[in-house]
């Protein structure tokens, strides 16, 4: 195995799709997280104004309308919490006119009580926003971010991120490090 050399494993974890008969692609979470679209230190005192807060940051980063990006979170959430567990909360939305998987992360201080699965405040919330048609690349992506916010040791270091800066960082950086 020389080098470049990318196991099965590693294939799957980086969300690569094989295109044609050999050429791999590969997408990280920095292809869909743009560092305008990031905060830490927020507060809110409820869902409603975590949304608004999140489409307020999917606005300025990506150029979409905040009251879509807001309702489609809203309404995809009374389908049930997307409260993941452990502090984490993974909203997602479909958004009409999006071209492209995009992300906002935010920390929130104080966390935020939201109905998760084990009924245990947030504090750690990744939105993930798609195009309406992207079906299974929804899907992938979403399995993705669970399974990288699964990871205690990812958590506790985005927690630890006392920027937004810093919060990219780890995002763009620690997704090699980990995965090797």
């Amino acid at each position: 195995m020389g080098p470049g050399f990318i196991s099965p494993g590693n294939a799957r974890f980086w969300g690569m799709a094989r295109l044609g008969c050999s050429r791999l692609v590969m997408v990280h979470f920095n292809d869909i997280v743009a560092p305008d679209a990031l905060a830490t230190g927020l507060s809110v005192n409820g869902k409603k104004p975590l949304f608004q807060k999140i489409a307020q940051l999917a606005a300025a980063a990506y150029g979409l309308k905040a009251d879509m990006v807001s309702d489609a979170l809203s309404e995809r959430e009374r389908l049930g919490s997307t409260g993941f567990g452990g502090g984490i909360a993974i909203p997602h939305a479909k958004i009409a006119g999006l071209q492209k998987m995009r992300a906002v992360v935010v920390l929130l201080r104080p966390p935020l009580t939201f109905d998760a699965v084990d009924d245990a405040p947030v504090d750690v919330v990744f939105a993930l926003l798609s195009p309406v048609d992207s079906g299974a690349e929804h899907l992938k992506t979403l399995a993705r971010v669970s399974r990288y916010l699964r990871e205690d040791a990812h958590v506790a270091r985005l927690r630890g991120a006392k920027s937004a800066e810093a919060l990219h960082a780890l995002l763009a950086g620690g997704e090699a490090r980990d995965a090797a």
